[in-house]
C-alpha cells in the first residue's frame, strides 16, 4: 500500500515549486511522481507528419521525487504526513498524523 496515489493532491515541500500543490498524475517505478502544474520542463519536438504531430516548443510535467512532496491536508492547509490505520473490518486507511483524520473516504 503505497502513501501517495494517483489523483491525490499533494504540496511541494522542495525544489522551485515549493508551497505549491497539484494532482498527481502517475507514479513512475523509481519513486518518482508526476504532478499537475509542478516541474514544468520545456521539450523540443520535431514534427512528425506521419502521425499527424506538429513540431515546437511543447511544456509538459517533469518528474518530482516522492520524497519532494506530501500530501494536501484541507483540514489544516498544510501538507501532512501520512500513517496506516487498520479499522475494526481489518480494511488497512491512511490517516493524518497532525490530526488522525482520514485520507480515504471510501
Amino acid at each position: 500500500m503505497k502513501k501517495i496515489r494517483n489523483g491525490d493532491m499533494v504540496i511541494a515541500i522542495a525544489g522551485r515549486d515549493k508551497g505549491r500543490r497539484g494532482a498527481v498524475i502517475e507514479i513512475l517505478s523509481d519513486g518518482r511522481v508526476r504532478v499537475e502544474g509542478l516541474n514544468m520542463s520545456k521539450k523540443h519536438q520535431r514534427p512528425n507528419p506521419q502521425v499527424g504531430q506538429q513540431g515546437g516548443i511543447i511544456e509538459r510535467e517533469a518528474p518530482l521525487h516522492v520524497s519532494n512532496v506530501q500530501l494536501y491536508n484541507p483540514a489544516t492547509q498544510k501538507g501532512g504526513r501520512i500513517r496506516f490505520k487498520s479499522l475494526d473490518g481489518g480494511r488497512k486507511v491512511r490517516v493524518f498524523k497532525s490530526n488522525d483524520e482520514m485520507v480515504d473516504t471510501k
